[in-house]
């Protein structure tokens, strides 16, 4: 399992994927870089799949640097 420092503190995909969704994911998979900056600061952009529930998987974007976030369904 790959931990990344995000906003200043080091987050599992678990709870980068909770900090993008709003709630905790059934299963998250590994943390990797995404290929683009964040619009707000510049910033690296990091990428996790995760299931929100059962029938639902979503890759969320979220900036190590801000509170910017995104997801895609």
């Amino acid at each position: 399992m790959t931990n990344r420092v995000v906003e200043g503190r080091m987050v599992t995909s678990e709870t980068l994927a909770e900090l993008i969704e709003g709630e905790r994911p059934m299963e998250a998979t590994e943390i990797e870089d995404a290929d683009r900056e964040c619009p707000e600061c510049d910033g690296n952009v990091i990428s996790v799949g995760y299931m929100p529930s059962v029938t639902a998987f979503v890759t969320g974007y979220k900036c190590q640097d801000c509170e910017w976030s995104d997801k895609q369904e």
